[in-house]
């Protein structure tokens, strides 16, 4: 990592934006392939866009906003999957000093409503007549709204009235961007990401073009890339999550990344072998996956999964002695004979054998999962941050070390205050909480963010998070209990696919505990002589033992307060951006309480 202060970091990015940014990119490498998607569906052919057709389609969405009434200081209302529109369209805003703001596609009208009448949006750009239905059952209650585009309007006959073609947004001539890329300002708001709401309303944290631009600049100077222009990066998670946008929009926009859209999650593993990316981000719980499906190919060869697990012990040994310096040189070969034999084969059979930089956040991650994944030659990191911190306060890909978050990153300060909670001050911290300016004064002290996270910093400054401030468990008998750290050491178990602690004013801890379809499936096809559904195996009482082992496994290493004492096994998968789940797959502890309350009630019916 190229070390660096602040005052570094801000010399380096001074009066820069990301549309001058984008410019000088364009210009320096008109023909480099910027954007790619799937036309005419998943069996259809890639179409690319160059950086040279990006800059002309964001002249004619900006001409088209500009015609459509868009003023600096408006807010554009963005609600699509991942697909090459978002990228013009947002950009097109961002040089009418304009915000723009996506918006979670799983939205019920209600959330429509509160986001688009909150941020005060003018304008709404909609992927197709599916959302825009979500988005008219409320439009009478947002006064502000004027415009709505759609990207793919279909044929149901004249649109109502303020209802447009996105065509009309694009044929409305060009604009000069240079012109209006040199009267942007740093300070201009870039976009507003609204906070997933695991602990109250959502709330609008505003980032602008300086915390971009600076946060660019830290990621940069830690990738080990030598030119980041080319770079394969695969864009499928939501661009209303600010990790997401920044790594396969703004990261495209300043340093050249090549964007593949992935316009559903569930396409992942098609498109991962397709693409063969070099960068990849995806929250704990995709790398979960990715893991235990390949898992899961394993446990159907008896031999090579065999083969496989003895290389991997022998691997995981040399990577851990790789980290701590006293890895010989015979141990290198042998990795290097381990990955010729097994390892390579694998990364290629899976879309991960050009990986450089794979990334996880936004969740704790089990350490076993991160020493797998290094361990088979895919250089997962875990990053730190949250959207006020502009994405990431840690991070460190080329020295990882499992079990931490990471160092700090050049040019933002990280500190432990006297009550544990970890704070960081930066060019990378947010400008306040749209409309709240109450919210603002709490997150921010002295420029120093408050995360609400309690951690710890090592000698060599690697951050470990303890838990949440405000989710640690305060048992009946007054121990304080960290349930993240619990539920990533569960979800080791290879049977559990999620986890989620109990135990808030409870005599004991407990959990409600998740099957993992892949693995799940393997140990049906096992044990079972026919085909059952996952509710079956969760009531299946060689699968309740199984997993029973795995929790007293997980005990043993834990504290008696800490132990899980009783579990509820559902056979209800969790999926991310649900009632359950946040859009990266954090738990929403209030919707589970509430879901199965009866159940946690009678885990502790008996108790006295």
């Amino acid at each position: 990592m190229a070390w660096a202060t602040i005052e570094d970091i801000r010399a380096a990015v001074e009066d820069q934006t990301t549309p001058r940014g984008f410019l000088e990119l364009a210009a320096a490498h008109p023909d480099h392939d910027a954007l790619h998607a799937k036309v005419d569906g998943e069996s259809g052919q890639w179409h690319t866009w160059s950086l040279s057709d990006y800059r002309e389609l964001v002249a004619r969405a900006t001409a088209g906003l500009t015609e459509a009434g868009v003023r600096a200081g408006d807010r554009v209302l963005l609600m699509m999957r991942n697909r090459p529109d978002f990228h013009w369209f947002d950009t097109a805003a961002q040089f009418l000093r304009a915000t723009p703001i996506s918006i979670y596609n799983s939205s019920s009208p209600e959330q429509i409503h509160y986001l688009a009448h909150h941020a005060g949006a003018h304008v709404a750009i909609v992927e197709d007549t599916g959302y825009l239905e979500r988005l008219l059952k409320v439009r009478g209650d947002l006064p502000a709204l004027q415009r709505i585009y759609v990207i793919e309007p279909g044929t149901t006959g004249v649109p109502p009235v303020g209802v447009y073609p996105v065509s009309d947004l694009l044929d409305a001539g060009t604009a000069d961007l240079d012109a209006l890329a040199a009267a942007t300002d740093p300070t201009d708001i870039a976009t507003v990401i609204y906070t997933s709401g695991t602990t109250g309303p959502p709330k609008g944290v505003m980032l602008n073009q300086h915390n971009i631009v600076y946060m660019v600049e830290q990621l940069r100077r830690c990738t080990p890339f030598d030119s980041f222009v080319g770079k394969r990066s695969l864009s499928f998670l939501p661009m209303a999550h600010i990790s997401q946008r920044l790594m396969c929009h703004y990261e495209g926009m300043l340093l050249g990344y090549s964007v593949y859209c992935c316009p559903d999650p569930n396409l992942l593993s098609g498109h991962l072998t397709q693409v063969r990316p070099e960068i990849l981000f995806g929250s704990p719980r995709i790398w979960e996956k990715i893991q235990n499906a390949f898992n899961a190919v394993l446990a159907s060869d008896p031999a090579v999964n065999a083969e496989f697990h003895d290389a991997l012990a022998t691997a995981l040994l040399i990577k851990q002695a790789e980290f701590d310096g006293t890895a010989t040189q015979q141990q290198h070969d042998t990795w290097a004979q381990l990955d010729a034999a097994t390892f390579a084969g694998i990364r290629a059979r899976v879309g991960l054998d050009a990986v450089r930089v794979a990334v996880t956040a936004a969740a704790p991650i089990p350490c076993s999962v991160l020493e797998w994944y290094r361990a088979i030659g895919v250089p997962l990191s875990e990053s730190y941050g949250m959207t006020e911190s502009t994405a990431a306060m840690t991070w460190s890909p080329q020295r990882n070390k499992p079990g931490s978050v990471g160092q700090a990153l050049p040019g933002c300060e990280l500190a432990i205050a006297d009550d544990g909670e970890v704070i960081c001050r930066g060019g990378n911290v947010f400008q306040g909480y749209l409309k709240q300016p109450d919210k603002t004064a709490e997150a921010i002290n002295d420029g120093w963010l408050h995360t609400g996270d309690i951690g710890i910093l090592d000698d060599e400054g690697y951050l470990r998070i303890i838990d949440r401030k405000k989710e640690l468990i305060i048992t009946s008998g007054g121990k304080n209990i960290s349930p993240a750290n619990l539920e990533a050491a569960l979800k080791a178990v290879p049977l559990i696919g999620q986890a989620a602690v109990i135990g808030e004013g409870r005599p004991f801890v407990s959990a409600i505990l998740v099957l993992d379809p892949e693995m799940a499936a393997v140990w049906a096809r096992a044990h079972m002589r026919e085909p059952v559904s996952l509710p079956e195996l969760a009531a299946n009482p060689s699968v309740i033992a199984e997993v029973q082992a795995g929790v007293d496994q997980v005990n043993r290493q834990l504290a008696d307060v800490e132990q899980i004492m009783r579990f509820l096994l559902v056979g209800e998968e969790w999926l991310p951006d649900s009632e359950l789940l946040t859009p990266t797959s954090k738990l929403k502890r209030r919707s589970i309480n509430s879901r199965y309350a009866a159940e946690i009630d009678a885990m502790y019916t008996d108790v006295n």
